[in-house]
């Protein structure tokens, strides 16, 4: 059987997108359910390509450390200064 670094390290970015969606819809593209060990399986090979071949910042993301990114309210806050959700005029309400 193939060592977890090297399928890590060979994995396309197609493949990890794939498995992502599935982590976290629960299902394959055909709309496979996976089992609870498919999922679990899934999202801790997910998990180990974030922290090994993303460099990631954002909240709630695997850092290269392997630990998760937890920012603080006022780190979120700050990313998200400025940035209107939604605008509407008065007589729109």
């Amino acid at each position: 059987m193939t060592d977890i670094n090297q399928v890590i390290e060979q994995m396309p970015v197609e493949v990890y997108e794939r498995l992502r969606s599935a982590a976290e819809l629960g299902k394959w593209e055909d709309g496979t359910v996976l089992s609870d060990a498919q999922r679990e399986s899934t999202l801790q090979v997910v998990m180990l390509y974030q922290a090994r071949k993303l460099d990631q910042t954002e909240h709630f993301t695997i850092a290269a450390n392997g630990k998760i990114n937890e920012l603080s309210k006022a780190e979120l806050k700050k990313q998200f200064r400025g940035e209107s959700i939604a605008e509407f005029k008065v007589q729109e309400l």
